[in-house]
């Protein structure tokens, strides 16, 4: 009977595991740092353009432009993510609970 229930505690510390590891590598979460980080680069070198290459564009900042909608769409993952965070994993059933299938 122990070899059962230490079988059944390293399955449910394994769960435990696989659904932290899960919610840290959400792909908004990965997907929205870096948008956020590209979207702070392509800002700054918006902000400190030279004249010249401001001309070459027709007087348009297009890094200015295209980072800070980087960095307002890598805002929305990450809101995204906070607002709709990934469910628990639902536990598994118990054998002869009902819920699965029986022995027998």
């Amino acid at each position: 009977m122990s070899d059962d229930y230490e079988y059944q505690h390293e399955v449910e510390e394994l769960e435990g595991k696989s659904a932290t590891a899960a919610r840290l590598f959400d792909v908004r979460r990965i997907i929205g740092g870096l948008f956020v980080i590209y979207g702070i680069i392509v800002t700054i070198a918006g902000i400190t353009v030279s004249d010249a290459n401001l001309k070459k564009a027709e007087n348009i900042n297009i890094n200015l432009w295209t980072g800070v909608c980087m960095l307002v769409l890598g805002l929305l993952f990450l809101l995204w993510m906070k607002l709709r965070p990934l469910p628990a994993p639902h536990p598994a059933p118990e054998p002869g609970d009902g819920n699965g299938p029986t022995e027998g």
